[in-house]
């Protein structure tokens, strides 16, 4: 059976399962069973080829040896095992010794984590499913990778967990124009599934890497934030999935919990790639942690200010913001002056409102800075939907060939159809505002607004006109 075939009966099973309720707890006990046996199916292969390596898993809880004899323990068995022992032993795991930050991943892992299913016989056959993946064989755990690549894409649909989400075309463009190397200090602060991660080791794979000593120096110099549970355990299991031996860098904490001013020179990093959350709202307390002028609410703009400051002198930065940032007032026009101001904001992508669409429909924007010097002009690139398609959707996405034009145009910048340079003086002298439209595209002529209103009151009169008409024609009738 292909391995599509065995995830797609995998998630039929568990829709048997009345303890499994949605997507988004289908896609978590997929995760933390799958987690296991990728996690085990590597610490095998960490086994051959390293004498003095330590599984981080206690012997009695590793997959090999409760879950890969397909006639081993199920029904209510199982359910208590995994229920009162495997989680207990997780969530409790220390996490000193070799392997202590493996043991940390797991610990994190499981800190949220739940079983859903109520079924001992149907853990039991997914389990029997999960076991006829290799993750050790090459072939299968890449094919495997771009299965949980379309998993992720399925959160679009699982309510809020869509937020995690970022589409691969976005997150491989920002990252080639980043053009990060091994040994670079990269950073994602608000880390989701780990989209940015997962393209920076591909892109470094693909370039830089060529021995083992590249590797590590890759691997070591990753560092990433997720606040919540099940994003950091789909990030984490992607991080195993793509050859990561030690994923403890993918922290589960708040990146906005610690105070702004506790980041010092030591915390500075080489590259920051994000979409941090935006149009939603941080708890109590958070920017309190801030100064006073970029005190809000707002979890985007508490982001940007991090971001900045966590960047090292000509340290580079991809971040996916909304138009609301662009043309903000008070805090948001406080935080783009200090922005212009620190570094340099050489170019915004400008994307269209259906990108992020299903579960966003708001115009969203790149922003590409280098921190040292300020901001002289800004480069304007607005990213337009193919022709012959009217927008991005779930059946359509933007794919990584769309962006081709900006990347044939970023090295030679010249003004044209859709790109436009604009100096900071105009910014400074729009109180900040960096909403700059296309000046090449003229504006629909919508009309004259007295025109309009006045042909709008003329249609409200014939409306109620015909509605008194209709009341009149039913009142004969029912008087017949």
């Amino acid at each position: 059976m292909s391995v599509r075939n065995v995830v797609k009966s995998i998630q039929d099973l568990m829709r048997q399962d009345v303890g499994v309720d949605g997507d988004a707890q289908r896609i978590s006990q997929l995760c933390w069973m799958f987690f296991l046996k990728i996690l085990d199916d590597q610490d095998q292969e960490l086994e051959l080829l390293k004498t003095d390596y330590q599984s981080p898993i206690p012997e009695k809880f590793q997959w090999r040896n409760w879950a890969a004899d397909p006639e081993g323990i199920t029904g209510d068995e199982l359910l208590n095992f995994v229920n009162s022992e495997l989680f207990p032993a997780f969530k409790d795991l220390q996490v000193l010794g070799a392997s202590g930050g493996r043991r940390r991943v797991v610990r994190e892992v499981f800190e949220d984590a739940y079983n859903y299913m109520k079924s001992g016989q149907l853990m039991r056959q997914v389990i029997n499913k999960i076991n006829q993946v290799d993750f050790n064989d090459l072939a299968e755990r890449q094919h495997f990778g771009d299965i949980y690549e379309q998993i992720l894409n399925d959160l679009q649909s699982a309510g809020n967990a869509g937020e995690y989400y970022t589409p691969r075309a976005v997150t491989a463009f920002m990252v080639d124009r980043i053009d990060p190397k091994p040994g670079e200090m990269l950073l994602d602060p608000a880390c989701g599934t780990g989209g940015f991660l997962t393209c920076a080791i591909r892109y470094m794979k693909d370039r830089y890497v060529k021995r083992r000593e590249d590797d590590q120096l890759m691997e070591g110099s990753l560092r990433a934030v997720e606040k919540k549970q099940l994003p950091h355990m789909l990030c984490v299991t992607n991080m195993l999935l793509h050859g990561i031996e030690d994923p403890s860098f993918v922290r589960h904490d708040n990146t906005l919990a610690r105070p702004y001013i506790s980041y010092s020179a030591s915390d500075r990093v080489d590259i920051v790639v994000t979409n941090p959350p935006f149009g939603g709202r941080e708890e109590d307390g958070i920017e309190s942690n801030f100064p006073k002028h970029f005190q809000t609410k707002e979890t985007a703009d508490l982001f940007l200010a991090l971001i900045i400051r966590l960047l090292k002198p000509g340290g580079r930065a991809a971040v996916v913001l909304p138009d609301g940032t662009l043309f903000g007032e008070g805090v948001k026009a406080r935080l783009k002056e200090h922005l212009l101001a620190e570094c340099n904001l050489h170019t915004i992508v400008r994307l269209p409102n259906s990108v992020f669409k299903p579960y966003a429909s708001i115009g969203t924007n790149l922003l590409f800075f280098v921190k040292g010097e300020p901001t002289k002009d800004i480069w304007f690139y607005e990213h337009c939907v193919p022709e012959g398609q009217k927008a991005y959707s779930m059946t359509r996405p933007i794919r990584f060939e769309h962006l081709q034009g900006c990347r044939d145009w970023w090295d030679n910048r010249e003004e044209n159809e859709v790109a436009w340079k604009v100096s900071v003086d105009e910014v400074k002298a729009r109180g900040y505002n960096l909403d700059f439209k296309n000046p090449h595209t003229e504006e629909d002529d919508l009309g004259d607004p007295e025109e309009l209103l006045a042909k709008l009151a003329q249609s409200e009169q014939e409306t109620a006109q015909l509605r008194d008409q209709l009341k009149g024609i039913l009142a004969e009738a029912l008087l017949r």
